[in-house]
């Protein structure tokens, strides 16, 4: 006997996507949403269907993401942004309360919310994320909230 196997599906073509970005650092968050972007039209979703709200910085992401998921307008939502670490605990906070907001967005909504946060210690590192010798984290961001959405779709829904 075999086991039942879910896995999201890549094809996205008519369903919508949110994206959130940082402002801050936009050096690099404007990289990361342009791979976010390509990648969204890889798997077959139109400009049309994705929309993108600019944030001060990453502390606000989560509740950006929240009221987008909470339109019930988007299959996930994709938060971008670049907290890179300097010579105060300044980084610490912000990427942590980015994290844990991020990651409760998702399980209060039942919207995916995928973190496509950079936390690096150098702005190399950051670049090197966000196209460079790394990839694209936006790309990867954007790939993984398709696939969340298509598994989603596939899994059992709780009792309404």
């Amino acid at each position: 006997m075999s086991p039942i196997v879910h896995e999201g599906s890549r094809a996205a073509r008519g369903r919508r996507f949110a994206v959130a970005v940082s402002r801050f650092n936009d050096v690099i968050t404007s990289k990361l949403l342009d791979g976010a972007l390509a990648a969204f039209r890889h798997h077959g979703v139109a400009d049309d269907d994705v929309e993108v709200a600019w944030t001060p910085g990453a502390f606000e992401l989560p509740l950006v993401a929240k009221r987008l998921a909470e339109t019930d307008g988007f299959d996930a939502v994709v938060c971008l942004g670049a907290v890179i670490r300097g010579e105060t605990a300044h980084f610490d906070y912000v990427a942590g309360a980015c994290a844990r907001g991020i990651q409760r967005v998702g399980l209060d909504t039942g919207v995916p919310c995928v973190f496509g946060v950079l936390t690096t210690d150098t702005l190399a590192q950051a670049l090197d994320r966000a196209g460079g010798d790394h990839g694209n984290k936006g790309w990867e961001a954007a790939t993984a909230a398709v696939e969340m959405a298509g598994l989603l779709d596939e899994l059992p829904k709780g009792a309404p």
